[in-house]
Protein backbone atom coordinates (compact mmCIF):
# COMPACT_ATOMS: atom_id res chain seq x y z
CA UNK A 1 0.00 0.00 0.00
CA UNK A 2 1.06 3.56 -0.62
CA UNK A 3 1.53 6.23 2.01
CA UNK A 4 -1.64 7.42 3.72
CA UNK A 5 -3.58 10.06 1.82
CA UNK A 6 -6.27 12.32 3.29
CA UNK A 7 -9.58 11.17 1.81
CA UNK A 8 -11.99 13.09 3.98
CA UNK A 9 -11.61 16.31 5.94
CA UNK A 10 -14.22 17.85 8.22
CA UNK A 11 -13.80 21.44 9.38
CA UNK A 12 -16.00 22.73 12.19
CA UNK A 13 -18.83 20.45 11.08
CA UNK A 14 -22.10 21.46 12.73
CA UNK A 15 -25.66 20.17 12.68
CA UNK A 16 -28.45 21.84 14.66
CA UNK A 17 -32.06 20.64 14.50
CA UNK A 18 -35.10 22.88 15.04
CA UNK A 19 -37.35 21.66 17.87
CA UNK A 20 -40.93 22.87 18.22
CA UNK A 21 -42.04 23.98 21.68
CA UNK A 22 -45.70 24.13 20.74
CA UNK A 23 -48.13 26.51 19.10
CA UNK A 24 -47.15 30.20 19.14
CA UNK A 25 -43.86 29.48 20.91
CA UNK A 26 -40.52 30.05 19.12
CA UNK A 27 -38.50 27.07 17.98
CA UNK A 28 -35.35 26.11 19.83
CA UNK A 29 -32.30 24.37 18.40
CA UNK A 30 -30.85 21.02 19.41
CA UNK A 31 -27.08 21.11 18.96
CA UNK A 32 -26.58 17.50 17.90
CA UNK A 33 -23.19 18.24 16.31
CA UNK A 34 -21.36 21.37 17.40
CA UNK A 35 -18.15 22.10 15.51
CA UNK A 36 -16.25 18.84 14.91
CA UNK A 37 -13.05 18.67 12.85
CA UNK A 38 -11.00 15.64 11.77
CA UNK A 39 -9.11 14.08 8.87
CA UNK A 40 -9.56 10.52 7.62
CA UNK A 41 -6.72 8.89 5.70
CA UNK A 42 -6.64 6.02 3.21
CA UNK A 43 -6.26 2.61 4.84
CA UNK A 44 -6.90 3.98 8.35
CA UNK A 45 -9.70 3.63 10.87
CA UNK A 46 -10.93 6.57 12.93
CA UNK A 47 -13.16 5.42 15.77
CA UNK A 48 -15.74 7.84 17.18
CA UNK A 49 -16.80 6.98 20.72
CA UNK A 50 -19.07 8.40 23.40
CA UNK A 51 -22.31 7.63 25.19
CA UNK A 52 -25.73 7.79 23.52
CA UNK A 53 -26.67 11.34 22.57
CA UNK A 54 -23.12 12.60 22.01
CA UNK A 55 -23.57 13.12 18.24
CA UNK A 56 -21.97 9.99 16.75
CA UNK A 57 -24.85 9.02 14.47
CA UNK A 58 -25.46 12.64 13.47
CA UNK A 59 -21.83 12.80 12.36
CA UNK A 60 -22.39 9.62 10.31
CA UNK A 61 -25.32 11.24 8.51
CA UNK A 62 -23.18 14.26 7.58
CA UNK A 63 -20.28 12.17 6.28
CA UNK A 64 -22.55 9.93 4.20
CA UNK A 65 -24.28 13.04 2.82
CA UNK A 66 -27.71 11.83 3.97
CA UNK A 67 -28.37 15.36 5.22
CA UNK A 68 -26.43 18.64 4.88
CA UNK A 69 -24.63 20.23 7.83
CA UNK A 70 -25.90 23.47 9.35
CA UNK A 71 -22.39 24.94 9.12
CA UNK A 72 -18.81 23.95 8.51
CA UNK A 73 -17.04 22.19 5.64
CA UNK A 74 -16.74 18.56 4.54
CA UNK A 75 -14.11 17.98 1.87
CA UNK A 76 -14.16 14.80 -0.20
CA UNK A 77 -12.47 14.15 -3.54
CA UNK A 78 -11.65 17.83 -4.00
CA UNK A 79 -15.17 19.09 -3.30
CA UNK A 80 -16.77 20.71 -0.27
CA UNK A 81 -19.87 18.51 -0.18
CA UNK A 82 -21.41 20.65 2.56
CA UNK A 83 -22.27 23.29 -0.06
CA UNK A 84 -21.98 21.25 -3.27
CA UNK A 85 -24.58 21.20 -6.03
CA UNK A 86 -26.59 18.09 -6.96
CA UNK A 87 -24.23 17.08 -9.77
CA UNK A 88 -21.21 17.13 -7.45
CA UNK A 89 -23.07 15.18 -4.76
CA UNK A 90 -24.07 12.56 -7.33
CA UNK A 91 -20.41 12.18 -8.30
CA UNK A 92 -19.08 12.01 -4.74
CA UNK A 93 -21.77 9.97 -2.94
CA UNK A 94 -20.67 6.56 -4.33
CA UNK A 95 -17.24 7.14 -2.74
CA UNK A 96 -18.77 6.97 0.77
CA UNK A 97 -20.84 3.95 1.77
CA UNK A 98 -22.40 2.84 5.05
CA UNK A 99 -22.71 -0.35 7.07
CA UNK A 100 -25.62 -0.11 9.50
CA UNK A 101 -25.98 -1.42 13.02
CA UNK A 102 -28.71 -3.99 12.51
CA UNK A 103 -28.19 -6.49 9.66
CA UNK A 104 -31.75 -7.75 10.19
CA UNK A 105 -33.22 -4.32 9.34
CA UNK A 106 -30.73 -3.01 6.77
CA UNK A 107 -31.38 -5.70 4.13
CA UNK A 108 -34.54 -5.82 2.01
CA UNK A 109 -36.31 -9.11 2.91
CA UNK A 110 -37.99 -9.24 -0.51
CA UNK A 111 -34.75 -9.23 -2.52
CA UNK A 112 -32.26 -12.01 -3.12
CA UNK A 113 -28.60 -11.42 -2.27
CA UNK A 114 -27.62 -11.18 -5.94
CA UNK A 115 -30.17 -8.43 -6.61
CA UNK A 116 -29.08 -6.44 -3.54
CA UNK A 117 -25.42 -6.57 -4.51
CA UNK A 118 -26.06 -5.79 -8.17
CA UNK A 119 -28.40 -2.85 -7.55
CA UNK A 120 -25.67 -0.25 -6.78
CA UNK A 121 -23.87 -1.26 -9.98
CA UNK A 122 -27.09 -1.03 -12.02
CA UNK A 123 -27.72 2.52 -10.76
CA UNK A 124 -24.19 3.91 -10.81
CA UNK A 125 -22.29 2.06 -13.56
CA UNK A 126 -22.67 0.96 -17.18
CA UNK A 127 -21.89 -2.72 -16.49
CA UNK A 128 -24.20 -5.25 -18.11
CA UNK A 129 -26.07 -7.96 -16.18
CA UNK A 130 -23.36 -10.61 -16.67
CA UNK A 131 -20.64 -8.24 -15.45
CA UNK A 132 -22.72 -7.17 -12.46
CA UNK A 133 -23.31 -10.81 -11.45
CA UNK A 134 -19.61 -11.61 -11.84
CA UNK A 135 -18.63 -8.73 -9.59
CA UNK A 136 -21.26 -9.71 -7.02
CA UNK A 137 -19.91 -13.28 -6.92
CA UNK A 138 -16.33 -12.00 -6.54
CA UNK A 139 -17.36 -9.71 -3.68
CA UNK A 140 -19.24 -12.54 -1.96
CA UNK A 141 -16.09 -14.63 -2.07
CA UNK A 142 -14.13 -11.75 -0.52
CA UNK A 143 -16.48 -11.57 2.46
CA UNK A 144 -16.61 -15.33 3.01
CA UNK A 145 -19.94 -16.23 1.38
CA UNK A 146 -20.46 -19.16 -1.00
CA UNK A 147 -21.61 -18.77 -4.65
CA UNK A 148 -24.92 -20.54 -4.01
CA UNK A 149 -25.83 -17.81 -1.49
CA UNK A 150 -26.44 -15.41 -4.36
CA UNK A 151 -29.96 -16.74 -4.97
CA UNK A 152 -31.08 -16.78 -1.31
CA UNK A 153 -33.13 -14.31 0.70
CA UNK A 154 -31.87 -12.53 3.88
CA UNK A 155 -34.06 -14.60 6.23
CA UNK A 156 -32.07 -17.69 5.24
CA UNK A 157 -28.87 -16.34 6.84
CA UNK A 158 -27.53 -15.89 10.36
CA UNK A 159 -26.83 -12.43 11.80
CA UNK A 160 -23.12 -12.67 11.04
CA UNK A 161 -23.78 -13.75 7.46
CA UNK A 162 -26.25 -10.91 6.97
CA UNK A 163 -23.67 -8.38 8.12
CA UNK A 164 -21.20 -9.91 5.64
CA UNK A 165 -23.82 -9.32 2.92
CA UNK A 166 -24.21 -5.71 4.11
CA UNK A 167 -20.43 -5.23 4.01
CA UNK A 168 -20.27 -6.73 0.51
CA UNK A 169 -23.03 -4.36 -0.64
CA UNK A 170 -21.14 -1.37 0.77
CA UNK A 171 -17.99 -2.40 -1.13
CA UNK A 172 -19.63 -2.99 -4.53
CA UNK A 173 -18.86 0.52 -5.82
CA UNK A 174 -15.23 0.42 -4.59
CA UNK A 175 -15.74 3.27 -2.11
CA UNK A 176 -12.89 5.18 -0.54
CA UNK A 177 -14.64 5.59 2.84
CA UNK A 178 -17.02 3.32 4.74
CA UNK A 179 -18.98 4.65 7.69
CA UNK A 180 -19.62 1.75 10.06
CA UNK A 181 -22.29 2.69 12.63
CA UNK A 182 -22.11 0.14 15.47
CA UNK A 183 -21.64 -2.66 12.88
CA UNK A 184 -21.20 -5.52 15.36
CA UNK A 185 -23.32 -4.47 18.36
CA UNK A 186 -26.34 -6.51 17.18
CA UNK A 187 -24.24 -9.67 16.75
CA UNK A 188 -23.33 -12.43 19.19
CA UNK A 189 -19.98 -11.85 20.88
CA UNK A 190 -18.59 -15.00 19.22
CA UNK A 191 -19.39 -13.51 15.79
CA UNK A 192 -18.21 -9.95 16.48
CA UNK A 193 -14.50 -10.81 16.23
CA UNK A 194 -15.05 -12.59 12.89
CA UNK A 195 -16.75 -9.53 11.38
CA UNK A 196 -14.12 -7.14 12.80
CA UNK A 197 -11.30 -9.26 11.40
CA UNK A 198 -13.09 -9.35 8.04
CA UNK A 199 -13.28 -5.54 8.01
CA UNK A 200 -9.57 -5.28 8.80
CA UNK A 201 -8.65 -7.81 6.10
CA UNK A 202 -10.74 -5.97 3.50
CA UNK A 203 -9.05 -2.71 4.49
CA UNK A 204 -5.61 -4.19 3.94
CA UNK A 205 -6.58 -5.41 0.47
CA UNK A 206 -8.50 -2.34 -0.76
CA UNK A 207 -7.07 0.58 1.24
CA UNK A 208 -10.58 1.70 2.20
CA UNK A 209 -10.83 4.04 5.20
CA UNK A 210 -13.32 3.45 8.02
CA UNK A 211 -15.17 5.94 10.17
CA UNK A 212 -16.06 3.46 12.89
CA UNK A 213 -18.78 4.55 15.31
CA UNK A 214 -19.11 2.60 18.53
CA UNK A 215 -19.75 2.76 22.25
CA UNK A 216 -17.90 -0.53 22.81
CA UNK A 217 -14.33 0.40 23.71
CA UNK A 218 -13.11 -3.20 23.55
CA UNK A 219 -14.17 -3.31 19.90
CA UNK A 220 -12.57 0.08 19.25
CA UNK A 221 -9.28 -1.05 20.78
CA UNK A 222 -9.25 -4.01 18.38
CA UNK A 223 -9.89 -2.14 15.12
CA UNK A 224 -9.01 1.57 15.42
CA UNK A 225 -5.90 3.51 14.43
CA UNK A 226 -7.12 6.80 15.91
CA UNK A 227 -9.88 7.61 18.38
CA UNK A 228 -12.07 10.71 18.71
CA UNK A 229 -14.04 10.98 21.96
CA UNK A 230 -17.25 13.01 21.72
CA UNK A 231 -19.43 14.59 24.39
CA UNK A 232 -22.60 16.57 23.73
CA UNK A 233 -21.80 17.18 20.06
CA UNK A 234 -18.16 18.18 20.57
CA UNK A 235 -14.83 16.38 20.36
CA UNK A 236 -13.16 16.41 23.79
CA UNK A 237 -10.11 14.25 23.00
CA UNK A 238 -8.58 13.05 19.74
CA UNK A 239 -5.41 11.00 19.38
CA UNK A 240 -3.94 7.66 18.41
CA UNK A 241 -5.39 4.47 19.84
CA UNK A 242 -2.21 3.83 21.82
CA UNK A 243 -2.32 7.31 23.38
CA UNK A 244 -6.00 7.19 24.29
CA UNK A 245 -5.99 3.71 25.79
CA UNK A 246 -2.65 3.88 27.59
CA UNK A 247 -3.02 7.41 29.05
CA UNK A 248 -6.40 9.11 28.63
CA UNK A 249 -6.18 12.80 29.51
CA UNK A 250 -9.70 14.22 29.47
CA UNK A 251 -11.81 13.37 32.57
CA UNK A 252 -14.61 12.07 30.34
CA UNK A 253 -12.25 9.77 28.41
CA UNK A 254 -10.87 8.50 31.70
CA UNK A 255 -14.38 7.75 32.95
CA UNK A 256 -15.25 5.89 29.74
CA UNK A 257 -12.13 3.73 29.89
CA UNK A 258 -12.53 3.08 33.60
CA UNK A 259 -15.98 1.62 32.89
CA UNK A 260 -14.56 -0.94 30.43
CA UNK A 261 -13.97 -4.36 32.06
CA UNK A 262 -10.33 -5.51 32.01
CA UNK A 263 -8.99 -8.99 32.74
CA UNK A 264 -5.41 -7.77 33.27
CA UNK A 265 -5.23 -5.81 36.56
CA UNK A 266 -2.35 -3.73 35.18
CA UNK A 267 -4.64 -2.34 32.46
CA UNK A 268 -7.45 -1.34 34.79
CA UNK A 269 -8.07 2.39 35.14
CA UNK A 270 -8.86 4.19 38.37
CA UNK A 271 -12.63 4.43 38.68
CA UNK A 272 -14.20 7.84 38.04
CA UNK A 273 -17.83 8.00 39.08
CA UNK A 274 -19.87 10.36 36.91
CA UNK A 275 -22.92 11.86 38.58
CA UNK A 276 -25.96 13.19 36.80
CA UNK A 277 -27.24 12.68 33.26
CA UNK A 278 -25.97 13.87 29.89
CA UNK A 279 -27.29 17.45 29.51
CA UNK A 280 -29.85 18.21 26.83
CA UNK A 281 -28.42 19.39 23.47
CA UNK A 282 -31.27 21.93 23.46
CA UNK A 283 -29.87 23.69 26.53
CA UNK A 284 -26.18 22.76 26.93
CA UNK A 285 -24.47 24.18 30.01
CA UNK A 286 -22.30 27.30 29.63
CA UNK A 287 -18.54 26.88 29.65
CA UNK A 288 -17.26 23.32 29.32
CA UNK A 289 -20.09 20.99 28.26
CA UNK A 290 -18.79 18.37 30.76
CA UNK A 291 -18.71 20.72 33.77
CA UNK A 292 -21.98 19.42 35.28
CA UNK A 293 -20.52 15.91 35.71
CA UNK A 294 -16.76 16.49 35.98
CA UNK A 295 -15.07 15.62 39.31
CA UNK A 296 -12.34 18.22 38.62
CA UNK A 297 -14.61 21.16 37.80
CA UNK A 298 -13.60 24.69 38.80
CA UNK A 299 -15.33 28.05 38.34
CA UNK A 300 -13.48 28.73 35.08
CA UNK A 301 -14.94 25.51 33.63
CA UNK A 302 -18.48 26.81 34.24
CA UNK A 303 -18.02 30.06 32.32
CA UNK A 304 -15.32 29.54 29.68
CA UNK A 305 -15.52 26.91 26.95
CA UNK A 306 -12.17 25.09 26.54
CA UNK A 307 -10.63 24.97 23.07
CA UNK A 308 -9.45 21.69 21.55
CA UNK A 309 -5.68 22.19 21.77
CA UNK A 310 -2.58 20.06 21.38
CA UNK A 311 -1.29 18.46 24.58
CA UNK A 312 1.05 15.49 24.94
CA UNK A 313 0.80 14.58 21.26
CA UNK A 314 -3.00 14.63 20.96
CA UNK A 315 -5.89 17.11 21.04
CA UNK A 316 -7.70 17.74 24.34
CA UNK A 317 -10.44 20.19 25.34
CA UNK A 318 -9.92 20.72 29.07
CA UNK A 319 -8.78 23.77 31.09
CA UNK A 320 -7.14 21.60 33.78
CA UNK A 321 -5.51 18.93 31.60
CA UNK A 322 -1.99 19.84 32.76
CA UNK A 323 -2.96 19.83 36.46
CA UNK A 324 -4.86 16.54 36.62
CA UNK A 325 -2.50 14.39 34.53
Amino acid sequence: MTDAVALLEAKNLTRHYPVSQGLLRPKVWARALDGVSFTLEAGKTLAVVGESGCGKSTLARQVTMIEPPSAGELWMNGANVATADRATLKRVRPLVQMVFQNPYASLNPRKKVGAMLSEPLEINTTLNKTERTAKALAMMQQVGLRPEHISRYPHMFSGGQRQRIAIARALMLDPKVIVADEPVSALDVSIQAQVLNLLMDLQQVSGVAYLFISHNLAVVEHIADDVMVMYLGKAVEHGSKAQIFSRPLHPYTRALLASTPRIDPAQRQEKIILTGELPSPIAPPPGCAFNTRCPFVQERCRVEEPALVSFDGRLVACHRVAEIN
